[in-house]
C-alpha cells in the first residue's frame, strides 16, 4: 500500500526543506542559505501519532519568472500537487506576507487538494503568533507558526495534517532492491530514471549540476520492487566548491553505501572517463553490487565491431569494478532501459548470496592442485589451510593460511578468479581475508580473556 502523500509548497527560501527535515526527523533534504537549492521533488517517509505518509519537498515556485529551471521547477510543484493527499503552503514569518505568497495562495485555492499554512522561522513563541497573524490575509484558514530549525509549532501543526490522513494499515513487507544511479554530471542520470519512471519524475536540462538532491522512486516490474535513487552528478574535488553542490555530492556517496546495486551511467560519447574509474573505485571500496551502463549509445555510429572495442575499452579502464555486467543504453529512445533490471536482480541476488563451506573448500583444493602457493627464496612455501564464507553483502570469504606475507597480489588474484570461474558473483565484488596463524592466535587470545573476565 503506498502512503498518503504530503507536498510541502512555498517560494525559494522560506526554508521548505529544513521543514521537511524537521517533519521527517532526518537531515536527507539539503539545506543552504541560497535560494533554489532543492529544485526537482524529493520523497521522504514521515509519521505522526497512529499515521504513516510520504512528505515531498518540492523547488521554490515563481510565477513571474521564466529563467533558467523555474518552469521545470513549476512542472515539479504540479506534479507533487497532483499526487498529494493535502499540501502544506510554507512562508517567511520574518519577511511577512509578499507578492510572490499572495501568488502562490491564489494558486492554491483554485486547486482541490487541502492547503495548510506553516509559517516558518517564527523561533520565539511569543512575536510568532504576532508574526504568523499578518499571513491571515492570504486566505488559507489559520497560519501556524513554526520553526523548522528548533521544531517549535510543528506538533499543532502536524495535528491539523491527521484530519486529512487516513489511518495506516499495516503494509506488507516488501522485498525491495535499492538502486543508486550515479555517474558524473550530464550523463543522463535523470533521464534513465525518467525511462524507468515513464514520467518526467527529475529534472532534465543540458545544463549541468541540475540534479542536487538525491531523488529516490519506487517501481515494479514482474512483483519486484525497485527503489531507484537519482544522485547529483559527481565532478572532481577540487572542482567542488563549499556549498549545495559539496552537500550534493555527499548525499551521492551516501546513496551508494546503502545502495545494494549501483548503476554506474558512462557517457558513451565521452567514454570512460579519469572520474569514472574514480567512481567505480569507489564503488567496489564501499563493496557494493554494480551495473555499469553506458548512456547515449543512440549517438555513436557504429559497425559490426564497435561494441566488441567499446567493451574491452570499459573494462580496460574500469578494472576496479571489471566483474560488472556492461550493457548499453539510450535513457532517449529507451533502448534496452528495461534490461538493466534484469542485471540489477542477478547482482543483487550474487550480492546476498552464501556458499557452503565445503564448495569453498573444493575451489581451493581445485585452485591449489593446478597452481601451487608460491615459494620463497628460503623454502618457504604459503600454505592454504582452509576457506569459510563469513558474511554476505558483499560476500567475504576467509582463508586459513600460515602466512600471509608468503602470498603475493598475483597469487590473491588468481585465487579470486578461481572462485568467479568456479561460482560465479557476477555483478558484485568478493572480498578475501588471509588470516595467518598469529592473527589466529591473537583472537583466540583475545576470546579466553573475554571468557576469563565474564
Amino acid at each position: 500500500m503506498s502512503l498518503p502523500i504530503v507536498a510541502i509548497i512555498g517560494r525559494p527560501n522560506v526554508g521548505k526543506s529544513t521543514l521537511v527535515n524537521r517533519l521527517a526527523g532526518g537531515m536527507d533534504a539539503i539545506v543552504h542559505d541560497e535560494p533554489g537549492v532543492t529544485r526537482d521533488r524529493t520523497y521522504r517517509e514521515a509519521f505522526w501519532r497512529d499515521r504513516e505518509f510520504s512528505v515531498v519537498d518540492t523547488g521554490g515556485l515563481v510565477f513571474d519568472d521564466d529563467t533558467e529551471f523555474l518552469p521545470l521547477i513549476r512542472e515539479q510543484a504540479m506534479a507533487a500537487l497532483a499526487e498529494a493527499s493535502v499540501a502544506i503552503m510554507v512562508v517567511d514569518g520574518q519577511e511577512g506576507p509578499n507578492a510572490s505568497d499572495e501568488a502562490i495562495a491564489t494558486w492554491l485555492r483554485h486547486q482541490t487538494v487541502p492547503v495548510l499554512l506553516a509559517v516558518n522561522k517564527c523561533e520565539s513563541v511569543e512575536q510568532g503568533a504576532v508574526q504568523a497573524a499578518e499571513f491571515w490575509s492570504l486566505g488559507l484558514g489559520e497560519p501556524y507558526a513554526v520553526s523548522g530549525i528548533h521544531g517549535s509549532g510543528t506538533g499543532d501543526l502536524l495535528d491539523a495534517l491527521m484530519m486529512y490522513l487516513p489511518a495506516t494499515e499495516e503494509l506488507p513487507e516488501t522485498n525491495e532492491i535499492r538502486v543508486a544511479i550515479v555517474g558524473r554530471p550530464n550523463v543522463g542520470k535523470s533521464s534513465l530514471l525518467n525511462a524507468f519512471v515513464g514520467e518526467a519524475r527529475a529534472i532534465v536540462s543540458p545544463i549541468s549540476g541540475t540534479t542536487r538532491d538525491a531523488i529516490d522512486m519506487v517501481v515494479e516490474r514482474q512483483g519486484q520492487i525497485y527503489r531507484l535513487v537519482d544522485t547529483a552528478g559527481i565532478r572532481k574535488k577540487k572542482q567542488v566548491e563549499y556549498g549545495p553542490e559539496f552537500f550534493s555530492i555527499n548525499r551521492a556517496f551516501k546513496a551508494i553505501r546503502r545502495a545494494d546495486v549501483v548503476l554506474l551511467v558512462i557517457d558513451a560519447i565521452d567514454g570512460v572517463t579519469e572520474q569514472d574509474q574514480k567512481l567505480a573505485g569507489r564503488i567496489a571500496e564501499d563493496g557494493r553490487a554494480c551495473v555499469v551502463v553506458v548512456n547515449k549509445w543512440d549517438a555513436i555510429e557504429k559497425d559490426s565491431y564497435t561494441i566488441y572495442a567499446y567493451e574491452k575499452t570499459v573494462k580496460d579502464r574500469l578494472h576496479f569494478t571489471d566483474w560488472a555486467e556492461t550493457i548499453y543504453v539510450s535513457a532517449m529512445t529507451g533502448q534496452r532501459v528495461e534490461k538493466i533490471l534484469e542485471l540489477v536482480n542477478i547482482a543483487a541476488e550474487q550480492h546476498k548470496r552464501r556458499v557452503s563451506t565445503s564448495v569453498i573448500n573444493e575451489v581451493l583444493e581445485d585452485a591449489v592442485k593446478w597452481h601451487t602457493p608460491p615459494t620463497t627464496r628460503q623454502g618457504r612455501q604459503g600454505r592454504i589451510y582452509y576457506g569459510t564464507q563469513v558474511t554476505s553483502q558483499p560476500p567475504t570469504i576467509a582463508l586459513f593460511i600460515n602466512d600471509p606475507k608468503l602470498f603475493n597480489d598475483n597469487y590473491r588474484r588468481y585465487i579470486e578468479r578461481q572462485f568467479r570461474q568456479s561460482l560465479g558473483f557476477n555483478g558484485t565484488p568478493v572480498r578475501l581475508l588471509w588470516r595467518g596463524k598469529k592473527m589466529r592466535e591473537l583472537e583466540r587470545g583475545a576470546n579466553r580473556a573475554t571468557k576469563v573476565k565474564g
